[in-house]
């Protein structure tokens, strides 16, 4: 009996054909608007009762004796565990025992189309020489990560919706197995799905959706250490395939206005107009600051419907007039096509105010604040609720200062991201060096120290001197040293407010357990 390992290795390495994989989800009933004969096909579980697959997955036993009369047909080959389930855990036999009894089972294994894999390792039974692939939800998660440890470089998927919904193909099974391992919905694979792709980098979107998600953020290179732990935060969460470019790196170059009123108030504030121009004016683009940091999935933002607006923002939290924040913002380039040049050139003619292009967005005929407040939490975070913490007080940014409540939410993702590489620390060590982020981040790596409101005084003190990059920038430097005479009212302000939000989360935490 081969492994699916080799199975792959075998048949299919170095093909480089794009995998589908088909669930029983609503968005299964769109196969026919697709061309998939470019596609390898996975299916899940009853999935290969309706069409011809490359490989039909099946896991528990009472799945495989529905579906008997159609797997020889429909399945080029069978993929289960060495220890296939029995109400939803693994059971007594092996898969290669099971083939001796069953006749399905057994012609598959003679003509070599029927495959193993160790799923968990139940009791050490797991069969020796393979991986174990675990999942913590749901059956997709075992097939993205067969594909990606095989070797496969890019997935797409129909049918894995979330929700709680067959397609009408299964009506005949909502009664019978429809969430029948005891979960409220199919929404928490997405957070499985984001480790996959986190950890293995395959390309891995809905077949449905425009991907890859295209993030452009808006910075300066003083700035690119919080780019870098905002897009860990984005991929962490990320369950499809995310492109994030920093602007600042853009191959084209915004022109300064005549008039001095209509320059940049920063170093960043034109970029977000290059961003059509930059996606070649086609599909979907996200815009955010650099000074954010994300924890849900960016998909949920990303497929947000544009019914008729060519933009949408961000709303304040209240916000009965829905007046839009354009921090965060959701582009359609292909409606927008903006030309710097041309904004540039009618902010020169007196056909644009400063104020109407920034703060009104005017080169956007349809502007919409239909992102909810959540996607912009201005210095306040909600667990289980707040989807992006945007850092707008810049003294008491995490990465310049030690004095905001919610420095060790962002210090917590900058160590994962060192622990996954996704960030060096000599890429921190040379920001500390040139003067851009505080030095006494090194000595919280070094300890993992994430709230820096308990530094003790050595570490305080690497901070002498330090003079953050927005103090020197023209037009807030006056705003900064104001800010710094305050600076032991805020902090004794964000201590108290860091110790009760610690208490608070403590006291969930418990109420939870």
């Amino acid at each position: 009996m081969r492994s699916f390992f080799d199975w792959f290795r075998d048949e299919h390495a170095g093909a480089g054909d794009p995998w589908l994989i088909l669930g029983k989800g609503p968005s299964f009933a769109k196969r026919a608007q697709y061309e998939l004969s470019a596609f390898k096909i996975v299916s899940l579980n009853h999935v290969v009762r309706e069409m011809p697959v490359t490989l039909a997955h099946i896991i528990d036993l009472d799945v495989l004796d529905a579906c008997a009369d159609v797997i020889e047909k429909n399945a080029g080959a069978l993929v289960m565990p060495w220890l296939p389930h029995v109400n939803n855990a693994a059971g007594p036999d092996t898969l290669e025992e099971l083939a001796r009894k069953n006749p399905v089972l057994r012609r598959l294994d003679e003509q070599g189309r029927l495959l193993w894999y160790n799923l968990y390792n139940v009791e050490e039974r797991a069969r020796k020489g393979s991986p174990v692939i675990s999942v913590a939800w749901f059956s997709a998660e075992a097939v993205l990560k067969l594909l990606a440890q095989a070797g496969a470089s890019k997935v797409r998927s129909l049918g894995l919706d979330g929700g709680a919904a067959y397609s009408n193909e299964f009506d005949d099974l909502r009664e019978k197995t429809l969430l029948a391992n005891g979960h409220q919905n199919f929404d928490r694979q997405f957070e499985e799905i984001a480790k996959i792709i986190s950890r293995t980098g395959i390309d891995y979107a809905p077949l449905d959706v425009e991907s890859p998600v295209r993030v452009y953020v808006g910075t300066t290179e003083d700035q690119m250490l919080s780019v870098k732990v905002l897009e860990y935060s984005i991929r962490k969460h990320a369950s499809m395939t995310v492109e994030v470019f920093p602007l600042h790196r853009a191959p084209i170059a915004a022109p300064t206005p005549k008039d001095p009123k209509n320059a940049p108030r920063t170093p960043f504030s034109f970029q977000r107009f290059l961003i059509p121009a930059l996606a070649g004016c086609r599909g979907r683009a996200i815009y955010l600051d650099s000074d954010m940091q994300l924890f849900m999935d960016i998909r949920r933002l990303w497929t947000l419907p544009f019914d008729g607006a060519d933009l949408l923002a961000a709303r304040k939290p209240g916000d009965g007039e829905r007046r839009p924040q354009f921090s965060v913002m959701l582009l359609d380039c292909e409606a927008l096509r903006w030309d710097i040049e041309e904004i540039v050139g009618m902010l020169d003619g007196g056909e644009l105010t400063y104020e109407r292009l920034m703060y009104e967005m005017s080169v956007a005929r349809n502007v919409r604040a239909d992102i909810h407040p959540a996607w912009n939490s201005l210095e306040s975070y909600e667990p289980e609720r707040t989807a992006l913490v945007h850092y707008t007080d810049m003294p008491t940014q995490p990465w310049v200062s030690r004095a905001n409540p919610l420095c060790h939410l962002w210090v917590r993702d900058l160590l994962e991201a060192l622990d996954a590489g996704f960030v060096t620390l000599a890429y921190v060590k040379e920001h500390v060096s040139r003067g851009w982020v505080r030095p006494s981040l090194l000595y919280q790596i070094k300890h993992r120290v994430e709230d820096s409101l308990t530094l003790p005084r050595k570490a305080v003190a690497m901070d002498a001197g330090f003079v953050a990059p927005y103090e020197k920038m023209s037009g807030v430097a006056a705003e900064a040293q104001g800010a710094r005479r305050f600076m032991p009212l805020v902090k004794t302000k964000r201590l108290l407010g860091s110790i009760f939000s610690h208490v608070m989360q403590k006291v969930e935490t418990r109420d939870s357990e």
